[in-house]
């Protein structure tokens, strides 16, 4: 049985205003029940718990906590401050992450130290509101995104947004190349990487680009020469390109092969 003197003891000390919590946030991290209590508190300011949640030493339970402080909470800045914070229960930030804005969301994505499930929800709550923010908030995600988030706007049916999101620097080209192969393909996109000095010359891309229905006729026939005629064939078997396209490109390379085979009897 435990007694009186051991719960008082471990009970928090009481805190009744905002001059107390300013020292109380800033307490060596081993005075564990003060920075709960401060968490805690009902006169706890944006401010406060701002400084609190820089400090990458806090336990998890204080940041649990601070989550369930509904007046602290209530701010933009600290709901996004939780969410990044790498000591955060997923079981608080995961729900957190659906309240977010759209830049919360993409800094959050960006952050290093952020748990990649986290990262990935943030992804996914920004990739689902494509249809409903702005053309130019879906530049500023291009430019500035993650490379999931950059990839998934390459499909976008404005050719600003296809543009910046292909000169993203977090953009791969397997994330080029899953565009380009996608079920239902944009119309521009293959248009747009055939033109562009980074992505039209990587061999993997070229190979998309071929598969591609979309991709312009003058384009496939410059693309195709990078290939053998056998490699050419493999890869029109997988290709969406119009059949008469496909043929027309198979004829180029046999006449260029047997031309060279021409010049090399000669």
């Amino acid at each position: 049985m435990t007694d009186s003197s051991s719960l008082k003891r471990r009970r928090p000390p009481k805190l009744d205003s905002g001059a107390s919590l300013a020292s109380q946030v800033l307490l060596p991290i081993t005075e564990v029940e003060e920075l709960r209590a401060a968490a805690s508190s009902p006169v706890l300011s944006e401010e406060l718990a701002l400084t609190l949640l820089e400090r990458r030493d806090l336990p998890a339970h204080v940041i649990d906590d601070l989550a369930k402080n509904g007046r602290v909470m209530k701010h933009r800045k600290v709901r996004s401050a939780v969410v990044q914070h790498f000591k955060t229960p997923r079981h608080v930030s995961m729900p957190l992450v659906r309240r977010l804005y759209v830049f919360e969301l993409m800094s959050v994505a960006l952050t290093p130290g952020v748990p990649t499930d986290v990262k990935l929800a943030a992804d996914d709550s920004l990739i689902s509101k494509f249809g409903t923010i702005s053309a130019g908030e879906k530049l500023t995600l291009g430019k500035r995104g993650s490379a999931r988030v950059a990839a998934g706007l390459l499909n976008d049916p404005d050719k600003r947004i296809v543009e910046a999101a292909l000169n993203n620097p977090f953009l791969t080209e397997s994330w080029v190349c899953k565009a380009l192969l996608r079920k239902e393909p944009s119309q521009i996109l293959a248009h747009h990487v055939c033109h562009d000095q980074k992505w039209s010359v990587r061999k993997d891309v070229r190979v998309a680009l071929l598969r591609n229905e979309f991709t312009p006729l003058a384009q496939a026939i410059i693309v195709s020469q990078s290939f053998s005629l056998a490699m050419l064939k493999e890869i029109l078997s997988q290709s969406d390109l119009p059949a008469n396209i496909k043929q027309y490109l198979i004829d180029i390379a046999e006449k260029k092969k047997s031309k060279q085979a021409g010049s090399g009897r000669s």
